[in-house]
């Protein structure tokens, strides 16, 4: 037994999560094909929904109108005849095929305005068709810039290396960032200890080829963990669930379960680590300020009576070391010599005792100290004999 129309129509929308503009019926065909294919064709916010009759509950295929280049007829426009368009989007072209001219002209000017976002300079639509498509114009703009956020600014070139993480992140290129080799129970152990980083898990699944998704999510009742299957495709992948969602790529999978949360559960990215000491290096000397170590004899004292002797080459714990005396000796006087000095210092002074001495006393005394000195120099003159 089908179900009713609108009952379809109901869990279309649950599963696109977007609301409906326009739709109709269509033929489709890529470059590869060589025919066209009808299809039931709904437009829900910028995206094409094809299904195969109007009684499919999921969507055999999805277009992005987001990424349209340009949408070019294909032949000039006739009353009677189908019209065909190509649309030109980043990996291939597609091209479109309407009953009529009319119905193409109309679906052009909703194609081309839910992807730029505003009204074609050309149009040939009644006045009623016009408002309508103004209505769904006005309704997509208060939709995006709900579901929007800022773009982040690029990241840094020393932040993109996935060394820096020890979590077991995956080299596969074109994987979503949130992707990681990593069985269900370590999955749900990372959403755990961390819910910071995030609440979507994409992971390998137990059968070859697929996916599997773990999702943390906050109720009224706590926190719950689900696990959902992922199952590659031909043409995409398909989203396991009571009613099967299929998309064309994995970063889509996870963009649908942050549509379904409303985006308060976002993708797990692992923290980056921070240091938290600064290590001060010792400064190197500088050449030209390095003090060369001196290099000097030690010089030792004598243990037999205390006094330094330079020419000792061991140096004993504790004591100063004296640079060596390069100047040359003093040389000694001879003891004939000092004693020669000698009586010439006391001729001078006798001389100087009698020139000073002008009457009989002082000549007295001058001979007393004559025989003082002459004393003396006789004392001197043994003592060098001796």
């Amino acid at each position: 037994m089908s179900l009713s129309s609108r009952v379809v129509h109901k869990r279309r929308e649950t599963i696109t999560a977007l609301p409906l503009y326009f739709q109709g019926r269509m033929q489709k065909k890529r470059s590869k094909d060589k025919d066209f294919k009808p299809y039931y064709v709904e437009l829900r916010g910028d995206s094409l929904f094809l299904y195969t009759d109007d009684t499919q509950e999921s969507y055999t295929e999805k277009m992005d109108l987001s990424q349209l280049k340009t949408m070019q007829l294909e032949s000039s426009y006739k009353k009677k005849e189908e019209t065909v368009f190509i649309l030109s989007l980043p990996k291939e072209e597609v091209q479109l095929k309407m009953e009529n001219a009319d119905t193409g002209e109309e679906w052009r000017g909703y194609i081309l305005t839910m992807a730029k976002k505003e009204l074609p300079n050309k149009l040939e639509l009644m006045p009623g068709q016009r408002v309508k498509l103004e209505d769904a114009l006005k309704q997509e703009k208060k939709r995006v810039s709900h579901h929007s956020r800022p773009a982040l600014p690029p990241r840094p070139s020393f932040l993109q290396s996935e060394s820096m993480t020890d979590s077991p992140k995956s080299t596969k290129p074109g994987m979503p960032e949130c992707f990681y080799d990593v069985t269900r129970k370590e999955a749900e152990q990372m959403l755990e200890e961390n819910p910071q980083n995030g609440g979507i898990i994409l992971r390998p699944s137990t059968l070859p080829n697929n996916y599997a998704l773990t999702l943390r999510q906050r109720t009224a009742s706590g926190y719950v963990k689900k696990n959902y299957r992922v199952t590659s495709t031909n043409s995409g992948f398909v989203i396991e669930l009571d009613t099967p969602v299929s998309v064309s790529s994995l970063n889509e999978v996870i963009e649908y379960f942050m549509e379904k949360t409303d985006y308060r559960v976002h993708p797990y990215t692992a923290s980056q680590a921070y240091d938290t000491r600064i290590e001060v290096m010792p400064t190197p000397p500088h050449p030209s300020k390095a003090i060369p170590k001196a290099q000097v004899a030690p010089m030792l004292r004598s243990q037999s009576n205390g006094e330094l002797d330079p020419h000792s080459e061991e140096s004993p714990s504790g004591e100063y070391i004296y640079p060596d005396d390069h100047r040359p000796p003093k040389p000694r006087l001879d003891l004939v010599q000092e004693d020669d000095e000698f009586k010439e210092a006391i001729r001078k002074r006798r001389e100087n005792l009698y020139s000073s001495c002008d009457d009989g006393n002082i000549g007295i005394k001058s001979q007393h100290a004559e025989k003082r000195l002459s004393g003396t120099a006789g004392w001197s003159s043994s003592s060098s004999k001796a």
